[in-house]
């Protein structure tokens, strides 16, 4: 399947045969729903884990408390979010993955190995990737990402202007939010700064 989707002409096929992947069927709890957006002139494109309960019975990515914050962060309305000529929204799991004791279960590594770089080669246009959370750190930045969640956020000049990492927006992270205030008081006005600079400037010039 994976080699297949080279042969896809453009990007709205290729997403319409990721829509009807079954490659996880067997592992999945409530079955397949790959819940992804993307248009060939997106400028940004965020990286997530992977959907949760509520926007696996919703469809619509980020369709939950931590997407408001995720929007909160960014300095954009619902309109521009899910505007996917604007806003690409790939995560490194397209289905729900069930939970375990201590929360949601990891992303399913097959979405990433069969589909990731031929979505990412139709994304030309792509000025800015959102990595939220470790998988997706751990994905785009490899070995340049540091011992800890905490670290590679902090250092996220180091990943400038390609890439911006963040922790993930969920409520159960609030903890984490009240043990590093700089990260909402410091990293939050930069992130806002370039989504806006990016949003309102012509492809190419970035």
């Amino acid at each position: 399947m994976a080699g297949a989707a080279e042969h896809f002409p453009d990007l709205e096929a290729l997403l319409q045969a990721v829509r009807r992947c079954r490659a996880c069927e067997a592992q999945l709890p409530l079955g397949p729903r790959p819940i992804l957006q993307a248009a060939a002139t997106a400028r940004i494109l965020i990286v997530g884990q992977a959907p949760g309960l509520r926007v696996h019975q919703t469809g619509m990515p980020w369709d939950d408390p931590s997407g408001e914050r995720l929007r909160s962060w960014m300095g954009v309305n619902d309109a521009t979010f899910y505007d996917a000529s604007r806003i690409a929204i790939i995560p490194m799991g397209y289905c729900y993955p069930g939970r375990d004791i201590s929360g949601d279960l990891p992303p399913r590594r097959e979405c990433a190995q069969l589909w990731l770089d031929h979505l990412l080669a139709k994304l030309p246009l792509i000025s800015l990737t959102l990595l939220i959370g470790s998988h997706a750190q751990r994905h785009f930045l490899g070995s340049r990402r540091k011992s800890s969640l905490t670290a590679t956020t902090r250092s996220w000049r180091e990943y400038a202007p390609a890439y911006f990492p963040l922790p993930h927006p969920s409520p159960r992270n609030t903890p984490w939010l009240q043990r590093n205030p700089d990260f909402e008081r410091e990293v939050v006005p930069e992130l806002r700064k370039r989504v806006a600079a990016i949003m309102r400037t012509p492809p190419g010039i970035l």
